[in-house]
């Protein structure tokens, strides 16, 4: 089975690995241990691409003392490419046509994004912009864009590139786009904690995933099993993600990832508690996910002890522990403050050491509910009838 990675991609402009490489230079040593050998990758990117810009940023962000020799260096480069790219304009502007124009526009902006210069590549996307006419070519524009915020973890610019991708997209976007823009708004939900918005992104572009430029296709099903299996229910859950031949065909290149979902599903939770601590330590080296590790983890925590309770009356302490493969003290923490915040339905005589369920009344909880709307509607009339009677 061919993957997308084997077709032609979008060109990887900025680099989003490189984002990831700083992102884990920036993590404490006890977490991250190999960061000479990441330094080391991260230069080589940005040495190859002259990445002035972003090697300041970097800078910066490390508290590095700067390679003032290989900075001149990449200026000097850049400076000598935006010469050649400033001469092709002036030439396209002289001697040739619009199309000419718009193509030299482009290379600029492009110039600028890859190098990592964001104002410089928004403000030649925005000229290249009104010299676009095709619906398409605006939207890859706007794509540049959301990559840079991306790149930069700059939410605002993201927002604001999704917002003007819809509305290209609306104006007469190509299926390819389309699916294109689903992935960039899943990618911006998941970091902005709209998880379940982001698990049914992800599973719409299951079958059509073509972006690449982003990140890879294993990474791609990494994001999609995980958060599906946060916000789907059981009988969806099998049907998208365990039944999916696109799933069945990557899941194994992430370790950990078919246990996670397949232990969840088939009630092992032990073996679920396992692979759900090692794919936190992924999540919490991740550019996207690392500030939503914690709560996910304790999310489908809450989803585990509610689907063994939900089989039960009442169940031993003892046994629910033995299951989870935890301690019991460290179970009844657990539950006691998942209890108290209203996420599980169930309360825990301590003397026996036995929890026991106290299903919600749905027959109670819809008469509580129309009697609350009812006065909200009642106050409403009366507010309505004395601006009438005015």
């Amino acid at each position: 089975m061919s993957t997308p990675e084997d077709e032609n991609q979008v060109p990887k402009i900025p680099d989003l690995g490189l984002s990831q490489l700083y992102f884990l230079l920036q993590q404490p040593d006890d977490r991250v241990t190999n960061k000479e050998t990441l330094k080391k990758e991260l230069m080589e990117g940005i040495t190859a691409k002259n990445m002035a810009p972003f090697y300041e940023h970097v800078c910066q962000g490390l508290r590095w003392t700067p390679d003032m020799a290989l900075l001149t260096r990449m200026r000097d480069a850049n400076a000598a490419e935006l010469t050649r790219l400033d001469a092709a304009l002036l030439d396209a502007e002289t001697n040739q046509g619009e199309s000419e124009i718009r193509e030299a526009l482009l290379a600029k902006a492009t110039h600028f994004a890859q190098i990592g210069d964001k104002e410089r590549a928004l403000s030649a996307l925005r000229v290249t912009s009104e010299k676009t006419v095709a619906v398409g070519q605006k939207l890859d524009l706007v794509f540049t864009q959301i990559r840079l915020g991306l790149f930069y973890r700059d939410d605002g610019l993201v927002s604001r590139g999704l917002a003007r991708a819809r509305t290209d997209i609306e104006a007469g976007g190509d299926w390819d786009r389309r699916n294109r823009l689903k992935v960039y708004e899943a990618v911006h939900a998941m970091a902005t904690r709209q998880l379940a918005r982001a698990a049914t992104l992800f599973l719409d572009t299951l079958a059509t995933f073509t972006c690449t430029e982003l990140f890879s296709y294993a990474q791609f099903i990494f994001y999609t099993v995980l958060l599906a299996a946060l916000s789907l229910e059981r009988v969806a859950l099998k049907e998208k993600v365990l039944n999916a031949p696109e799933v069945l065909a990557s899941i194994d290149q992430v370790p950990h990832l078919r246990q996670y979902v397949n232990a969840f599903y088939s009630s092992s939770y032990a073996e679920f508690f396992e692979a759900l601590a090692a794919l936190q330590a992924r999540a919490r080296l991740d550019q996207f996910l690392a500030p939503h590790a914690a709560f996910i983890v304790r999310e489908m925590r809450v989803r585990a002890y509610a689907q063994l309770l939900q089989s039960y009356r009442s169940l031993q302490l003892s046994s629910m522990a033995a299951a989870f493969r935890v301690s019991e003290p460290f179970l009844d923490r657990e539950l006691s403050r998942f209890i108290a915040s209203g996420r599980l339905h169930c309360h825990i005589d301590k003397v026996g050491g036995i929890v026991t369920t106290t299903r919600p009344d749905s027959r109670n909880q819809l008469y509580a509910t129309t009697i609350r709307d009812g006065d909200l509607l009642l106050n409403r009339i009366q507010k309505l009838s004395r601006v009438i009677n005015i």
